[in-house]
């Protein structure tokens, strides 16, 4: 059962006790990604992130890494869009130091010239190694397409431009504005014990919000149909398609999750059976929905060598206007919703998964469902519910990314 203890100052403990493991897994989710950053900031959630394992007040870079890897356990962190999250996963008996650990980072971070310097090079290799696989570049150019004024258009990595004005006072001014109890949820899982807790309520209980703080607002911003395309001397060319979804907390979710699975979310979708299987078009082709508090997206992509990309574009094209006017079946809607049961439970078999999926639930919806209540809302899902998303979705005028040679 998951617990929620919210402290004196506004910050959010979850926990979900497993007895039955041996580890435990604990993460500091922050309500803040690179759609609350301004134009001029963009990145700066990510550089952070890198920036907090880059030394304390009392322990070094190598320390932090020396301390984990002596214990066996693992510490790493991520930037979404919306969100951030510093997490470790450890044996139970090392949960009190592996919390007090990313507590230390939380707090005392040093933000030291020397290394930040160091850490922006990286970043930047990091940005240089994105731009240059096509696969991934061409999904940050879809979403830019999508909001071209929206920060959720932004990269969450930032920019050559911007990573270069980072300093630790732009990082302190965007933590006191972002960084506040009420905006802290702690999640841990596993076989966690009632010191455990009290030594995390210790730890954060002193946290104090600045008088810079700002309350995080959603924009529901306007989706943008429109077109990018990048030539490249490359052996393969790339599309990626996106069309208008839902948010999470959209009454059609779960319908729109198994329209996903039908049209292209597995080995058995139309897209995977029609591109790849029946006609050898492509190694990669599959779609792929993003959900965020207040908007969403379905994301269709697919590479082939430069010479089959007309067939490619063609036979997606046929895929998706076949699946619009004559919809799907009710053996499809009913496999997609055992799948859907299926990967949802056997992804939530570890701590860590537990951890993420407890903290995302507090810091977006501020509630919790049980497994057996979101496998009902699944089970909701109708024929008729998924045919009337489809052909609302696919009518919708696309936003378009092409990157290759001679793509147009």
């Amino acid at each position: 059962m998951v617990s929620v203890y919210t402290c004196q100052n506004g910050v959010r403990i979850v926990s979900e006790v497993i007895p039955h493991v041996r580890s435990i897994s604990v993460g500091i989710w922050v309500g803040a990604g690179s759609r609350f950053e301004a134009p001029e900031e963009n990145g700066i959630t990510h550089f952070i992130e890198h920036m907090l394992f880059k030394g304390t007040k009392t322990r070094t870079a190598k320390q932090i890494a020396e301390e984990f890897d002596r214990i066996g356990g693992e510490i790493n962190a991520f930037t979404t869009k919306e969100n951030t999250c510093y997490y470790a996963k450890v044996l139970d008996h090392h949960g009190e130091l592996a919390i007090t650990i990313l507590a230390d980072m939380f707090f005392n971070s040093l933000f030291n010239p020397v290394e930040l310097e160091k850490e922006r090079q990286v970043v930047l290799e990091e940005i240089l190694m994105s731009e240059d696989a096509p696969d991934d570049d061409i999904h940050e150019q879809l979403w830019q397409v999508m909001y071209p004024t929206d920060s959720l258009g932004l990269p969450i990595l930032g920019n050559s431009k911007t990573l270069e004005t980072f300093s630790a006072d732009t990082i302190y001014n965007y933590m006191q504005k972002h960084y506040y109890p009420e905006n802290i949820v702690i999640s841990v899982a596993g076989n966690i014990t009632t010191e455990l807790l009290v030594h995390i309520e210790k730890l954060f209980s002193q946290f104090t919000r600045s008088p810079h703080a700002i309350e995080q607002t959603v924009t529901y911003p306007a989706f943008h149909s429109g077109r990018f395309v990048k030539s490249r001397d490359v052996e393969q060319s790339h599309i990626a398609i996106a069309y208008p979804g839902v948010g999470v907390n959209d009454k059609g979710y779960y319908s729109f999750i198994a329209m996903n699975n039908i049209l292209g979310g597995n080995m058995s979708s139309r897209l995977f059976q029609e591109i790849r299987e029946d006609k050898g078009l492509a190694y990669n082709i599959f779609s792929y929905h993003s959900s965020y508090t207040d908007v969403g997206s379905l994301t269709i992509y697919g590479s082939t060598n430069n010479q089959q990309y007309p067939l490619l574009q063609e036979s997606i094209d046929e895929t998706l206007m076949k699946i619009k006017s004559e919809g799907v079946s009710e053996t499809e809607v009913h496999n997609a919703k055992e799948q859907l049961k299926g990967s949802f439970v056997l992804s939530l078999e570890g701590t860590n998964a537990r951890m993420s999926h407890n903290g995302r639930n507090e810091l977006i919806h501020g509630k919790h469902m049980t497994m057996d209540d979101i496998i009902a809302e699944i089970d909701k899902v109708t024929l008729d519910q998924v045919n009337s998303l489809l052909r609302q979705t696919l009518s919708a005028d696309p936003a378009i990314a092409l990157i290759g040679q001679n793509v147009k």
